[in-house]
This record gives C-alpha cells, structure tokens and sequence, in this order.
C-alpha cells in the first residue's frame, strides 16, 4: 500500500496531461470537500450534476490536477487555467479513475473473485469467503453489509468507487487478507468502479427486474452486469453461469466470446455442477450434487431452496480460483446464512418461525416465499412493501407475487424516502386487494406476528440487514429482526 503523503507523477498513475504543469499527486479525491494540497480531483459526469461543477472549488482546496472529460473541462476552463493545474481530459474519465487508483493505492488481496446478478449477491459473496474461511484462508466479502471476515469495515455503497474500494484493499491485504470475494452491482459495473480490480473469476447468479429507475430498460441493464464478464475479467479467468435462469446461456455465451472458461451451475445433469436432490426439514437441507462425475452430498443449514444455488456458485468461484474440490465441499455443512437473508430472527412459544429476508424484488419476493414453503407445516404469512424513488413498475408486481404463493398478507411502509406511503402502499394493493394494509412497518410486524398459529411461518420482506427507515431525507432507527423479537416478547408474554 501506498505510503501516506508519498508523491507521485500523472504518468506513475497511467495518466497524461492535456496541458498545465506536470503535477506532483500526494491523493485523490472524487468528493471536493476531501481534496487536500496536492491532490488529484476526479470530475465525473453524474446522473443529476456534473463533477465539473465541483473543479472550482477543488482548486481553492488544494487540487494540482484535474481528471475530467471535455464537458468538465468545458465548466471550469477558466479556473484550471488561472490556477496552472494539470488538465486530464479523457473519454471516459470513471475507467481513468479505476485505473489510476488501483496504481495509486498498489496492494490487493492475492486471490479475488466477484459476483453479480440481480438477487443472491451478498449470499454468494458471503459463502465463498466462509468456504476460504473455512480451509483456513484469510478471507474477507466485500458488498452490501459492508467487508465481512479477516478484516472488517462499513461501506455505503455495494461496489464503492474506485479510491474507497481500492484503499480498503490495499487495506486489507496489508492486514494479510490473501482472498476476497466481492459483489459487482449493475451500478458498480456501468460507472467502472471495479475495472482496476485483478480477478481471477466471476459469479452470474440470477437477472430480473430492478434498477430500472437507474438503467434505461432491461437490455442495459443485463449489459451492465456481462460487463464483468465482456470487460472486467482478464481472458485467463473462469465465468461460473447458473444456468437455471433464462438468462443464464446468455450470459455464458458472452464469457465465452471472450475466451473465459466457464463452470455451469444448475439442475439440470449436462452441468458442471450439478443439483440432483435435495430433502427439507425445519432447520435446512441435505442437498446431493454431481461434481466431475461423482455424486456428493452436503448438509446445509440454511433455509430456501434457492440457496442450493448460491452455494453451489460459491463452491464453484473457490474451485475456480484454484482450490481443491474436495476441500470445499467437505467445507458446505459449515456455512451460515447472511445476516438479513433467510435470517431467525424469533420463534414464538408454539413453535412458529419468523424469518427476515432482504427480498425487495418481484423475483426475489416470489423466490423467498416459495423457498420457504417446504419448511412450513402451516400458513405462510408475509410482511413487505416496497421503497420509494425507486421502479415503480415493480411495486404491482410484487403484490402478485405476495398474493400468489402466500397465504396472509400485510402491506406496510418501506423506505418511503420522499414519495407519500400511502401512494407507494396503493400500487402494491392494486394487484393484491386481499392484503391487509397497515402503515406502520413495527405495527405491521406485530400484526404478522399475532397471526402465527403452530406450524406457521412469518417472512418479513424487503429491509434484511438495514437498519433504518427512510422517510423523507431523514434516517430513523428501525431494524426488522429487533422489531420481530420485540412483537414475539410482548406477545407470548416475555416483557418484563
């Protein structure tokens, strides 16, 4: 990892400037406010504001160079030429940025491998590195509930931009992290925020509606994630496909076009990896597979069908980056579910279950309830809604999931950032009249909850591992699985 304060030229970072002095770069920025003497200010363009907005600014703070495209040099030409800065002006100034920080900061774990798809991300990620974990490696998952394993810190993004991602690896691998797994999102991917990442195998787990509110439609979408396998990935590198979902042979047709080795994943017995069987219980799985031939089986303690794939994706990422088969399938039954995902968070005096899931998708809802169907002797209750600012297409979409493979319904608040709920809440009851709407997410748990009879399970939808409520611009304190051990305390009687 780079020494604080050590100083470096444009050329050292695979930069050349289009005029102005040669620069002597001691940091890089991408927020104005963080640009210190001597730094390099990345301007990118954004979906709202240009970053070229923010050059004046970063020239009063200290900034000797700017990287930026012609728009950006175009809105602060004056500024950079009166204060002599270097000017690097590049097509596409984000792949620049990836580059040039992955060469800045120097040090990355010495095995990584990144997953991506619309559902199942931080479950993949989060196995993968339990398996290392597991053969005595130090791993670590890098994603949606922030770095998890060897070395641990927060995150605010999925896939961070480039200098946040590659100062926590340079991090970490000067902690003596050796392997990593990381999720690539549709974000992370179509702003090149893992392009100076050096992987040496990629996850394709599922693809279905999400994001749209950020992607111009489902053709960009699925783009962007095969840009791990079409650009990001090294030629060298193995593509492990579930081949299960419609989009799967897509997606490993282009990893091939691009020379990628790929290992296939799903049910169907010309795989790789294949699923042959798998017996449910209250408490997981026992799951049979065929490896090169041979018929395995594995005790997982994990609740959902759909987990069987997440696993077996993740088994095939360690395979993929070099480790013994054996050794990862004798590591299976030792696997934890992620926090937030498929997670106990109670059980009630009679036996009924209530369960967490990060599922805020119509796929990923429809895939939970179903998951759990197996494992329930009784009624399936659920408990979702769905956030706003955010694909409001979805939003019915998700009633008809809830309302075709559950048994209760409540339709509640989730996120509602500055849209009004009970418009958010209507979209939803319009494909499921049935449900009962209730405004209040803890009243709504509560609800749920006193509706368990034995044998029952509740799933409540759409948060998982949050731990806030967004309403309006402001953040309040709401976490699904607290909420749900409250509502099982108070009542069966627990409260003191």
């Amino acid at each position: 990892m780079r020494e604080t304060g050590k100083a470096t030229t444009l050329a050292e970072l695979g930069l050349t400037a289009s005029h102005g002095r040669e620069a002597r770069i001691t940091g890089m920025a991408v927020d104005s406010r963080e640009v210190r003497e001597g730094y390099l200010f990345a301007a990118l363009p954004g979906t709202r504001v240009h970053g070229g907005e923010f050059i004046s600014f970063a020239l009063r703070q200290g900034a000797v160079a700017i990287l930026t495209d012609a728009e950006g040099a175009r809105l602060a030409e004056a500024e950079i030429d009166a204060a002599d800065a270097a000017l690097v002006i590049v097509e596409d100034p984000r792949e620049a940025l990836a580059g040039a920080a992955a060469l800045w900061f120097g040090a990355q774990p010495d095995v990584m491998v990144a997953v991506t798809g619309t559902n199942g991300k931080t479950s993949v990620a989060s196995f993968t590195r339990q398996i290392w974990s597991a053969m005595g490696l130090s791993a670590i998952n890098v994603g949606t509930t922030g770095i998890e394993g060897a070395w641990q810190a927060p995150l605010a993004h999925t896939t961070p931009e480039p200098i946040t991602l590659h100062r926590a690896l340079a991090e970490a691998a000067g902690a003596g992290v050796t392997h990593a797994a990381m999720e690539a999102s549709s974000h992370g991917l179509a702003q090149k925020r893992l392009d100076g990442v050096q992987l040496v195998a990629g996850g394709f787990t599922n693809f279905s509606q999400d994001h749209l509110d950020y992607h111009e439609g489902f053709d960009a979408y699925f783009g962007a994630k095969a840009g791990l396998f079409d650009r990001v990935l090294p030629p060298d590198a193995v593509a492990v496909i579930n081949m299960d979902d419609a989009r799967g042979p897509d997606m490993a047709a282009i990893a091939r076009a691009y020379d990628l080795r790929v290992i296939r994943v799903g049910r169907e017995h010309n795989n790789d990896l294949s699923i042959v069987g798998q017996r449910f219980d209250m408490t997981g799985q026992d799951l049979r597979f065929v490896w090169d031939g041979t018929a395995r089986q594995a005790r997982l303690n994990l609740i959902g069908g759909f987990q069987a794939e997440n696993v077996m994706i993740a088994a095939g990422l360690v395979i993929a980056a070099g480790s013994d088969p054996v050794e990862v399938f004798n590591a299976l039954s030792q696997l934890t579910t992620v926090r937030g995902r498929m997670q106990l968070a109670a059980t009630r005096e009679n036996g009924a279950a209530v369960y967490v899931d990060y599922a805020h998708t119509p796929d990923a809802l429809a895939t939970a309830i179903q998951a759990l169907r197996p494992h329930v002797m009784g009624r399936l209750v659920v408990v979702f809604g769905a956030g706003g600012d955010r694909d409001r297409g979805k939003r019915p979409l998700m009633g008809a999931a809830a309302a075709e493979h559950a048994d209760v319904l409540f339709v509640t608040d989730d996120n509602p950032r500055s849209e009004d709920p009970a418009a958010i809440r209507a979209d939803i009851m319009a494909a499921c009249p049935d449900a009962t709407e209730v405004a209040d997410r803890a009243e709504a748990i509560l609800r749920g909850v006193d509706a368990l009879g034995p044998g029952d399970v509740l799933l409540i939808a759409g948060k998982g591992h949050e731990t806030g409520q967004i309403v309006g611009d402001d953040v309040y304190p709401f976490d699904d699985v607290e909420q749900a051990s409250v509502a099982v305390a108070a009542l069966d009687g627990k409260v003191t």
